[in-house]
Order: structure tokens, then C-alpha cells, then sequence
């Protein structure tokens, strides 16, 4: 089923939009696929996002974090020494999973891809322009040498998933679940 939202600069890449289907195997009669727009808002309103990266011995890691939504990406930060940053360096593939945590409402967004480090300052200096703005003063971080600081001298690396491909959960009635696929 085609996305009805060809002109929107939402997907992944921007000006374009995914293919978007619904998959009638985990779906109540009479559910239909939910376009990308609908997921974007998600994206772009949740306050908590879980971050699942794998060790380099193979075992999963998952962590809740904060993030934006930005270009067609959701971005986040860690500190180069934490757990989820070392798993990045030997494997950049993630899961990135928001919504609602209910049964019987909601709607939830799986999306997967590949995280890849923001370094261009412009860039850097925007995102955290984002940040304080969704999260508030006590989220404000400079830019220094391709990362976020703060003034305590902390400082994060920052990376931008952008999606390959995307699932939404409806959940009460119906029951849907829509897959879109990214060029």
C-alpha cells in the first residue's frame, strides 16, 4: 500500500518517502497500514527513546535515552567511554524503539538503521539548539572538537539513525502493524 505522503520531507532521505504496507498477519480485520507522518510525530514528540546496540561479543545492550528528530534522523548523544559508544565503534547497527507502554492503546515505532557520527560543527550547534528546546536549560551543550560539551567539561559523542526500516504497532482496536521500507 503506497504512503500518502509523497511530498513531505520526512523520510529518510529528505524529499523522499517509503514504501508502506501493512502486514495483515499481526493486524485485526479492517486495520490499515498508518502513513510515515503519523510515525515522524512520534518521533518527534516522544521525550524517551530505548537504544539497542550489540557488544562485541554478540550480546545485546539496551538502554533508555533522549533524543531528537531532526533531517529525516533520530539523534542522540553518549559519552565516548560509555557502553553504548564502545559498542558502536565495532558495531554501528541499532534499534531504536518508542510509544506507549499499554496493551490495549497507543501506538509504538521501531526503527532500524545505522548510527553514524554528527561532526560538522553547523550541524552540532543546531541539534543542540534542539535539544534545550525540547528538554529544557538544564540540556544545553556547547560544541567543541566535533562533540557536545557542557560546562562541567563533559562531553558526548552525537549520532543520527536514519531509518532503513521502520515499524508501527497500533495497539487496541485495531491492531495493526505497518512496515515502511526505505530506498
Amino acid at each position: 500500500m503506497p504512503d500518502d505522503d509523497k511530498g513531505e520531507n520526512t523520510a529518510a532521505a529528505p524529499g523522499t518517502a517509503p514504501e508502506t504496507e501493512l502486514d495483515t498477519r499481526y493486524s485485526s480485520e479492517g486495520a490499515a497500514a498508518r502513513p510515515w507522518r503519523e510515525a515522524v510525530a512520534l518521533l518527534t514528540d516522544a521525550e524517551l527513546y530505548w537504544l539497542s546496540t550489540v557488544r562485541p561479543d554478540g550480546r545485546p545492550h539496551v538502554t533508555p535515552l533522549i533524543g531528537v528528530w531532526s533531517d529525516g534522523a533520530l539523534h542522540f548523544c553518549t559519552g565516548p567511554s560509555e557502553r553504548k559508544a564502545r559498542n558502536l565503534a565495532v558495531n554501528p547497527e541499532v534499534v531504536l524503539t518508542t510509544g506507549a507502554n499499554a496493551l490495549g492503546e497507543g501506538f509504538d515505532v521501531v526503527v532500524e538503521g545505522r548510527a553514524a557520527r554528527v561532526t560538522d560543527e553547523a550541524r552540532l550547534i543546531a541539534l543542540a539548539e534542539a535539544w534545550e528546546a525540547k528538554y529544557g536549560s538544564d540540556w544545553h551543550f556547547g560544541v567543541t572538537d566535533g562533540m557536545f560539551s557542557n560546562g562541567a567539561g563533559g562531553r558526548a559523542e552525537v549520532f543520527a539513525v536514519t531509518p532503513r526500516t521502520a515499524f508501527g504497532f497500533a495497539k487496541g482496536d485495531p491492531f495493526g502493524q505497518t512496515r515502511w521500507l526505505f530506498a
